[in-house]
């Protein structure tokens, strides 16, 4: 299984803030947080650029906050 990552199976509560969500990684969580990035709606409403800019923010982390935003 060499290269493969666990992908994310279960959407988080809408309660759950995107910067507490694990499946995305420590230096992921730690950029949403210092970017003040607290709510999906404020996620949502970054454009991608703008995130990947985040220093710890990276493409994978990308791919997971955008497939695991919470549909209300």
């Amino acid at each position: 299984m060499t290269g493969e990552h666990p992908q994310p199976t279960s959407t988080p509560e809408p309660s759950e803030p995107p910067h507490e969500v694990h499946a995305i990684g420590a230096p992921a969580r730690r950029a949403l947080a210092s970017a003040g990035l607290t709510t999906w709606d404020a996620v949502a409403a970054t454009a991608d650029r703008d995130l990947l800019a985040l220093h710890g923010f990276g493409p994978r982390a990308l791919r997971i906050v955008r497939e695991l935003r919470p549909h209300a």
